[in-house]
């Protein structure tokens, strides 16, 4: 049989396993990706994607197994790494699940995808804090920043100052090197504990943020509500009304007292509409009710180069109240 053929082989065998993974048949998708490993026994894709269904279906030390399959033949794969580091994760090994997120870290970066490498760093420090793996996401989010990222860059940047919280969030960084060498100062309320040559400045962007907050949650709805709104949206490919219900469920989380869910809510959001700039200013007026004032004012000059764009009202509003105040 002629190579083009038993690739053709290979891919129909691959694809069966992916048809039957999503339909949440394990057993059929386990036998194509065998079958495709066996067309193909150099290649890691079916051994990761075994892993991956079998990490869906609650059998973290399966795919523990495949995934260490794949990464003995491809040591660098991301999607083996990655999803090694998830099984550990729900097996309860946590220290090994942190090395393995710094080893996935590692690679992003080295590939260039920064983003991704912060996101790494920061499972692995949540999951065991240590010295170097700390200064590992100090010096991910010195590089980050440096490059100026777009949207999903900033959510990335975001999520990790978040694991950050108790350091000085600060607009920018200078380098890598002075982040590795020197740890960021406990952050400090401006001009507190100490005599200040002039008034403190207010937390940035409160005003305006407060101001022109998003509406709270719909009155009557539950959880389970605003949750099955948002799979029915995303099911039927409405983004807009996903991003909507999204904006919803995070206003109750904050209701609520549950800021942290709220995040979650806004960011996921921001995947399906990332240009609304009422979503923005939901994240900007939780950032600056968490003393996030950094963050905060970043979201604001984000609506303003919004308001720039397409005139939008809201975004408008919260670029003149920002002028108003500086």
């Amino acid at each position: 049989m002629s190579s083009e053929a038993l690739y053709e082989q290979y891919k129909d065998a691959l694809r069966r396993g992916h048809v039957a993974a999503l339909r949440g048949q394990l057993d059929e998708a386990l036998a194509a990706y065998a079958e495709a490993a066996r067309i193909a026994p150099e290649r890691v894709t079916p051994h990761t994607s075994a892993g991956a269904a079998l990490l869906r279906h609650g059998r973290p030390g399966d795919a523990v197994r495949q995934f260490e399959v794949a990464l003995a033949m491809g040591p660098g794969d991301e999607a083996a790494l990655g999803g090694r580091a998830q099984a550990l994760v729900a097996l309860g090994r946590r220290r090994e699940a942190a090395e393995a997120f710094d080893v996935l870290a590692e690679t992003q970066a080295g590939a260039g995808r920064t983003a991704d490498a912060v996101d790494a760093a920061r499972r692995g420090l949540e999951l065991a804090e240590g010295r170097e793996r700390r200064r590992l996401l100090e010096r991910l989010i010195a590089r980050l920043q440096a490059s100026e990222p777009a949207e999903p860059g900033r959510l990335a940047l975001e999520r990790a100052l978040r694991v950050l919280e108790g350091l000085a969030v600060a607009p920018a960084v200078p380098s890598a090197a002075a982040v590795a060498e020197t740890p960021m100062a406990p952050a400090q309320q401006p001009g507190a504990g100490e005599a200040a040559d002039t008034a403190p400045e207010p937390p940035v962007g409160h005003a305006a943020v407060i101001a022109l907050a998003p509406p709270p949650a719909p009155a009557g709805v539950s959880l389970d509500d605003l949750t099955a709104r948002v799979e029915a949206a995303s099911d039927a490919g409405q983004p807009g009304a996903a991003a909507e219900a999204l904006l919803d469920l995070g206003a109750l989380h904050m209701r609520d007292g549950r800021p942290d869910a709220a995040l979650d809510a806004y960011y996921a959001a921001v995947s399906f509409d990332p240009g609304s700039p009422t979503l923005h200013l939901a994240l900007a007026r939780l950032y600056a009710d968490r003393g996030w004032d950094a963050l905060a004012a970043e979201k604001l000059d984000l609506l303003e180069r919004l308001a720039r764009l397409d005139g939008d009202e809201a975004a408008a509003g919260v670029a003149a109240a920002r002028e108003a105040r500086r």
